[in-house]
């Protein structure tokens, strides 16, 4: 009987919770606590909802976590897609992905966090990771293209290369702040500069 009246209680709490809603409290619990350190139950606590609301919404925490990564990864593909129509050499349209990719991150910053967190203990996570390396060969497919036409240093292997300029992009989820500081556009130049062209200055 008390727990039918906690979850009168609950519903009555927070009404009006969305799957957007939901998706984004999720998020931000799952990068805090880490996703096996979250269960529904604390999801509803949250939330101020019962757990039979959050199944409204979704079968189970494991479709949560899969909407959450896919959130980030469908941002990127839908980049690197748009690179179908991009008129240019292999090099441009590396750094128009390059700056597309900082978009991505700056715009979906929780989803990507998130993202750049799992580590492969589930089916849905080992499914992002596979994504995940294949955005990477998409990269290293540009890098191999562009030191072929001569514009990138061909000594270093192509594999390495996308790592190191995406490990550069992926660090901003570590640092940026929405509110305040460097605008998103300003980051994407200095990832350019320095990636490209690197810090020293040249004669």
């Amino acid at each position: 009987m008390a727990d039918t009246a906690t979850n009168r209680t609950a519903r009555r709490g927070r009404p009006g919770y969305d799957l957007e809603s939901l998706l984004r409290v999720a998020v931000s619990a799952f990068t805090e606590r880490g996703f096996d350190g979250t269960s529904m139950e604390d999801l509803s606590r949250k939330l101020g909802i019962s757990k039979s609301a959050i199944y409204h919404h979704v079968p189970s925490k494991d479709e949560l976590l899969r909407l959450a990564v896919n959130r980030a990864l469908d941002g990127l593909f839908a980049e690197a897609a748009a690179l179908a129509g991009f008129e240019g050499r292999a090099v441009d349209q590396l750094e128009h992905l390059v700056r597309a990719s900082v978009g991505v991150l700056v715009d979906q910053l929780p989803f990507v966090t998130l993202l750049l967190r799992i580590r492969g203990n589930t089916k849905v996570e080992r499914a992002a990771l596979a994504r995940r390396k294949e955005f990477d060969g998409i990269v290293a497919d540009l890098v191999t293209r562009a030191a072929a036409d001569g514009d990138l240093r061909p000594d270093i292997d192509p594999d390495v290369s996308a790592r190191l300029l995406f490990g550069m992009v992926n660090s901003i989820a570590e640092w940026y702040r929405p509110r305040g500081g460097t605008s998103p556009p300003a980051i994407a130049d200095a990832v350019v500069a320095v990636a490209f062209d690197g810090l020293r200055r040249h004669p």
